[in-house]
């Protein structure tokens, strides 16, 4: 109904630029280029210039006059590289990225929840808290993947992809280039059930993940194109012990039944429901391959082949008016709290997932009595501001 009024109203007001709005002539462009064929062609037509997403909102009169699908190209496509653990994706990525002429996103990680704005990383102040207050990373649960925060950890490595992965599609809807992503939040349920396997996690922690994953997944853009490099179990235990990093080596979770789940669950479940959506590329990564072999296959795709209303591929990215355009450009820029508040679902039922009162007041007196945190993030010396009398509330005051 609010797409309805606002194209309404802008036919009232400009009969003629309302009508490109409402009507957008945007098709799916057909193809991906890589570096060697763009630079065979003459140059492309200019652009407009990309929008500062990450300090302005991109409202509905912009919109009126900076078109989303102006800035579109042949290469305004979301890519994701999946892959067991100690598959070469973080190389792979960065190479691809490079060669098509995209932003790579690393990995998401634990940073997104630890590392605060001013730079302050959490996990510094463990040793002065509870146990059960404590940070819990990728590190703990290699070295313990029993402990009771293995369930909060992949919940929050969920909310971690999903955050990026919100990133990613404003960063191509406002600049026009598009994304590499190494995973993403449509894969992430492999990990959950290899660790459900595994009785690292209980049916509880998994109830509460689908929940999670239900109400806020429907909100996202699928990708267009999904490339997984297939390793299998033998040579991916091989290669954790060849880069040894001591929490993989000497921990107790990427046994040889946890890597098989989760290539299992990547090959009969990931894989399968994504294709119905994205172009799938499947290479047998054991003994590594080349970057522009990859590039070759994907520009022999063709995007726009699927035009049908009821055509379940590429579905996400077949928005007929430019309105629609501007609408889902506008969640993604500007209504990322929004987007991220459908994560707080309430359950009580599941203890593993809950923090104790008492600890939780320990955690928040320590962290919020350092000086890094005395005043609102901007204010304190390690920000490099000038103080003020006024300092941040503190949590345990009115506790």
């Amino acid at each position: 109904m609010a797409t309805l009024v606002r194209t309404t109203f802008v036919k009232v007001l400009t009969p003629a630029q309302g009508a490109k709005i409402a009507a957008c002539g945007f098709v799916q462009h057909r193809s991906i280029m890589g570096k060697a064929l763009r630079e065979s062609l003459p140059p492309p037509p200019p652009k407009p210039a990309p929008f500062d997403y990450e300090n302005k909102f991109y409202t509905w009169f912009r919109s009126l006059r900076d078109r989303t699908t102006h800035r579109m190209d042949e290469n305004s496509k979301v890519v994701v590289v999946e892959g067991t653990v100690a598959s070469k994706k973080t190389a792979f990525a960065k190479c691809l990225a490079e060669d098509l002429g995209m932003k790579h996103f690393p990995e998401a990680n634990m940073d997104f929840h630890y590392i605060r704005p001013n730079g302050v990383d959490l996990r510094t102040f463990d040793c002065q808290i509870p146990e059960d207050a404590r940070t819990f990373d990728h590190v703990n649960f290699n070295r313990n993947p029993t402990h009771r925060h293995t369930g909060n950890f992949q919940i929050m490595m969920y909310t971690a992809r999903y955050s990026q992965y919100i990133d990613a599609l404003a960063h191509l809807l406002n600049t026009g280039q598009g994304v590499v992503l190494e995973r993403s939040p449509y894969s992430d349920f492999v990990f959950l059930e290899a660790m459900y396997s595994q009785k690292y996690i209980s049916k509880g922690v998994r109830s509460v993940y689908y929940e999670l994953r239900n109400s806020t997944i429907e909100e996202l853009m699928r990708p267009h194109l999904v490339i997984y490099l297939d390793v299998p179990v033998p040579k991916v235990m091989e290669a954790i012990k060849c880069r040894n990093l001591d929490h993989e080596v000497n921990g107790k979770a990427m046994t040889a039944a946890y890597l098989t789940e989760v290539e299992r669950q990547y090959k009969t479940k990931y894989l399968r429901d994504i294709s119905t959506h994205a172009e799938l590329l499947v290479y047998d990564w054991t003994g590594g391959g080349e970057v522009e072999v990859v590039v070759e296959d994907i520009e022999r795709l063709n995007f726009d082949k699927y035009t049908e209303r009821e055509e379940p591929k590429m579905k996400d990215w077949r928005l007929p008016r430019e309105v629609e355009w501007a609408d889902q450009r506008m969640l993604y820029t500007n209504q990322k709290d929004y987007l991220l508040n459908l994560l707080a679902i309430p359950r009580l039922d599941v203890p593993e997932l809950i923090t104790s009162a008492e600890d939780a007041y320990e955690r928040e007196k320590v962290i919020y009595g350092h000086p890094d945190f005395q005043h609102l993030y901007g204010y304190n010396k390690k920000d490099g501001a000038v103080l003020t009398k006024s300092k941040m509330p503190k949590y345990y005051e009115y506790v």
